[in-house]
């Protein structure tokens, strides 16, 4: 009983913060920037807590889902659970992450100084602002050679681990030695433009969407850089095995394996699926009864008595009766949607979002090289971990993501998962998605795993937001996405310490708090140092007096390692100055660290 209530209390922390100027919903996951109220949550007999869906925008930049808090609660009687300032209370950690030895001691002299010279760089708010520009000037009057060697040997050695396999062992070599795992990440970056799909005439792939939409061409070779970034990516996996054959992590971005566009374009008919189903929930209580789905499917759609009894089967084959949102995604997919969409009474928002059969062919041979690629890191023991990307392309990333947990994190063919999903805390949705995801792998049994991060894109995502003319789905204050990020890492900690082992987080932050009160919160609740649930990472060349320290008392550590050509890491690079400006703007603490550590050597020379 007592550990029921523990999850119950976490669950409860994250649905009860509101915002009272927002429309209520019943226990909608967000995080108000003011005026926090308390809120009461109930569960049904089929002890489901749930949240009625907010009408998503028909644009991706608000893709939230409606929640059920269905393996994170049991109680059928309301709770009320008083607002606290701070995500969760424990101990003071006896953990010292203020150590210069620990944090730079195994760096030379050289790499110290040539640290202190890049985060003093980065302070200047000029450089990081005109960066790309900078680069070039300097491109067009000295040539790509010296510009690139400059860059090699200041900005790309410090953040980057190298441009292939032999490049980066000594890297790896030095991390291993201090406890510190390799988490590679091939570098190059793929922003997509209306060139990738457009209306107009060129040699590529032509698809002529339903419903008399503009026709659209995707080039061959972006099929073919696709294809080419398997092999890069299978290089990556099997490096990762040959460094770290026991638990080490790869890193892969989707967008280098389809084209930007077409997971765009998925998006947008996963968020319309949601959208439909915020308008079939006009109750608002974020289920469905068989009588009212019947109502509003007919309304919207032409069929008979015997497509509706096999509809109703796959929605609800234990015949209880109600339809959630989880199930109603389950049988609206990117591949069936064509199906029901030619059946529509009016032409509307969905049907216009109805993939061509040529992009259903283009996206499964999407789907196939992600599965390529996870059965080799299954094969080689190797840990997936798929990133976040643009907000625009974030519903298709999430929905192959969760294609592949189903098949390689199945509890029936694994103890542990291999494929971690990325959830970035600065969007308003992601308590919404963490949740109902974890749900999804209770109900279809497969493991959970989640890397949790702030966010990268802040600066993308505000910009399009307003030109758009769009809410932005970024949190309004830090203070949000930081309660936002110590929520999740209390949710799922104590989900595990519940339900134990199974369920895999990596807490990917540079901040210091959520270090301290993640590892305080570990020890609340008897989950020790080498938990294998329980990973941290940070990037390379940041914050090592985190990631060295962790690995230094015993807790699973990690670094991001970016590798690749000089040419095609500088967008990583200049993405990564500009994302983290406020971040290596303050970066007095590491400075200071990096020169007590030179003066130790001083003295004791």
């Amino acid at each position: 009983m007592m550990s029921s209530i523990i999850i119950q209390r976490g669950a409860a922390r994250v649905a009860a913060r509101q915002n009272t100027n927002i429309p209520r919903v019943l226990m909608r996951c967000t995080f108000a920037s003011s005026d926090l109220s308390h809120n009461k949550t109930r569960g049904t007999k089929s002890d489901f807590i749930i949240s009625r869906p907010t009408t998503a925008s028909n644009n991706a930049s608000n893709n939230a889902t409606p929640t059920t808090f269905a393996t994170l609660a049991t109680a059928s009687e309301a709770v009320e659970h008083p607002h606290d300032s701070t995500a969760f209370t424990a101990p003071q950690s006896k953990i010292n992450f203020s150590d210069s030895v620990s944090a730079h001691g195994s760096k030379t002299t050289p790499e110290i100084l040539r640290a202190i010279a890049v985060f003093k760089a980065c302070r200047l708010p000029f450089l990081v602002k005109h960066a790309e520009g900078l680069l070039d000037v300097s491109t067009k009057v000295l040539g790509g050679t010296v510009t690139n060697t400059l860059v090699k040997h200041t900005f790309f050695r410090h953040f980057c681990a190298g441009e292939d396999s032999a490049d980066m062992k000594p890297v790896i070599d030095r991390l291993e030695q201090n406890n510190i795992g390799p988490i590679l990440d091939y570098a190059a970056e793929s922003e997509g433009s209306e060139d990738d799909a457009t209306s107009g005439s060129h040699e590529g792939i032509f698809t002529q969407p339903p419903f008399n939409q503009p026709a659209r061409v995707y080039d061959y070779k972006s099929e073919q850089d696709c294809d080419h970034h398997v092999e890069i990516f299978k290089n990556c996996i099997r490096s990762v095995r040959d460094v770290s054959p026991t638990h080490g992590f790869a890193a892969l971005k989707v967008t280098a394996l389809g084209n930007p566009a077409l997971l765009e374009r998925i998006s947008t008919m996963i968020v319309e699926v949601k959208n439909l189903f915020s308008k079939f929930d006009e109750k608002g209580l974020g289920l469905l009864s068989r009588d009212d789905f019947v109502r509003c499917y007919e309304h919207y759609f032409h069929t008979d008595d015997e497509k509706l009894t096999e509809i109703m089967d796959l929605l609800d084959p234990g015949n209880t009766g109600m339809i959630d949102y989880i199930a109603f995604a389950e049988m609206f997919t990117p591949y069936t949607l064509p199906t029901f969409t030619l059946k529509c009474k009016d032409v509307g928002p969905l049907a216009l979002a109805t993939p061509s059969d040529d992009e259903i062919v283009l996206m499964k041979a999407m789907s196939e090289r992600l599965h390529t690629l996870a059965k080799e890191a299954v094969n080689c023991g190797t840990k997936l971990l798929i990133d976040a990307e643009h907000n625009k392309y974030q519903p298709a990333i999430d929905n192959l993501v969760l294609e592949l947990q189903h098949k390689y994190n199945a509890k029936d063919r694994t103890q542990r998962p291999f494929i971690f999903n990325t959830y970035q805390c600065y969007l308003k949705d992601c308590p919404e998605r963490v949740l109902t995801d974890l749900k999804r792998s209770e109900r279809f049994s497969f493991h959970f795993a989640a890397k949790l991060v702030r966010g990268a894109y802040m600066v993308h995502e505000r910009e399009r937001a307003k030109k758009l003319n769009i809410p932005s789905p970024i949190h309004d204050t830090a203070e949000n996405t930081h309660r936002c990020y110590n929520e999740m890492i209390e949710l799922l900690l104590r989900h595990r310490s519940q339900h134990g082992p199974g369920l895999e987080i990596m807490i990917a932050t540079h901040n210091k708090d959520s270090v301290e009160k993640a590892v305080n919160l570990m020890s609340e609740l008897n989950l020790g140092p080498g938990d294998e649930s329980v990973h941290f990472a940070q990037l390379y060349g940041m914050s090592d007096n985190l990631t060295f320290t962790l690995g230094n008392h015993g807790y699973n550590a990690f670094k991001y390692l970016p590798y690749g050509e000089v040419q095609e890491v500088v967008p990583y690079l200049v993405r990564r100055a500009q994302e983290n400006g406020d971040m290596l703007g303050n970066a007095g603490g590491e400075i200071n660290l990096l020169k007590a550590e030179l003066r130790k050597r001083y003295l004791s020379a």
